[in-house]
């Protein structure tokens, strides 16, 4: 048991409350349904759904940031092949596609030997130029464009915006507070989920006025402005357990993160509604695919990232 004596007390008492929260839950995955039939009747196989990705998460965080490399790395390739399985891309183009697939793990290695100046710049720039390459030598020019953007825009937001999660990993104890690296990512992953739990429960019982019917139909203005406030008051309330902000940029950092995390599930909803899908799979029961989970964090992890750098991490 001396592993679970090496976790800061704030861990541990972060861990618990996300468990209150999966029993919470699961009882009212029970008694809601019955109480009014039909509309909450998805929240039973979402709450075991949750139970296992919570599991897996902090299965990773107590075992060390390799661990917690490792999952992210694993969570990228799913969302990659859900993104390419969906996506249009040309026959000629195959090679370019496995390419991107090797990219992952070559993405994920700079992060394993903690290499923060070459990641900034592998795939937005080397990437792209590799990828243009290969393009340019099948002689094919019909749908270049086309094929060129849907490829680099899977690796920009499946791979390297998701990288930046596992980054936080590689930050120096000596800059946090008691929680540790762990407490950055178990942090960002908290209030992203909450976030997104939030506006749903909120939208259930306060939605009427839909932001973006042709987008994603199940968004209100109810759901997102109570989603917003309730997320923004918990980062500010426990910024300081688990990130080394000061006040007023955990303020700043909690009204915008949930807005970003807003968008990055309209943009990709709205990526699917221009495939003419409603999931991207049906992987995980009750959410649909990992890239339906992970939307908001594809949008929040790097901005959580750069403003934790710009007013707090001299490691970054």
């Amino acid at each position: 048991m001396n592993w679970l004596t090496n976790i800061p007390f704030v861990l541990k008492l972060g861990y618990g409350g996300v468990f209150l929260l999966l029993v919470i839950g699961t009882i009212l995955s029970i008694i809601l349904p019955k109480v009014k039939p039909g509309k909450w009747d998805d929240l039973v196989p979402r709450m075991k759904s949750w139970w296992v990705m919570c599991g897996l998460v902090l299965a990773a965080l107590l075992s060390g940031w390799k661990a917690v490399v490792i999952l992210f790395a694993f969570i990228s390739y799913l969302a990659l092949k859900e993104y390419m399985t969906l996506a249009p891309t040309r026959k000629q183009d195959r090679g370019v596609v496995l390419f991107g697939y090797l990219l992952i793990p070559l993405t994920y290695a700079l992060v394993w030997i903690n290499n923060y100046m070459i990641f900034l710049i592998f795939i937005p720039v080397y990437a792209f130029f590799a990828m243009a390459i290969m393009m340019a030598l099948t002689k094919r020019t019909d749908g270049f464009l086309t094929t060129s953007g849907i490829v680099n825009f899977g690796l920009l937001t499946c791979v390297y915006n998701v990288a930046y999660a596992a980054f936080l990993m590689r930050t120096p104890a000596a800059e946090l507070p008691a929680a540790g690296p762990a407490g950055l990512v178990f942090f960002l992953i908290l209030v992203t989920q909450f976030n997104d739990m939030s506006q749903y429960m909120f939208g259930k019982v306060f939605g009427r006025r839909k932001i973006s019917p042709n987008i994603s139909p199940n968004k209100t203005w109810g759901g997102a402005i109570g989603g917003f406030v309730a997320t923004g008051i918990l980062f500010v309330w426990l910024a300081p357990y688990f990130t080394p902000l000061t006040f007023w940029p955990s303020v700043f950092i909690g009204a915008t993160l949930p807005i970003m995390g807003f968008f990055g599930d309209i943009t990709m909803s709205a990526i699917k509604r221009d495939l003419g899908v409603k999931d991207a799979s049906l992987l995980i029961p009750g959410h649909g695919g990992v890239l339906d989970r992970i939307d908001s964090l594809i949008f929040t992890a790097p901005w959580y990232f750069h403003m934790l750098a710009y007013f707090a991490l001299e490691r970054f």
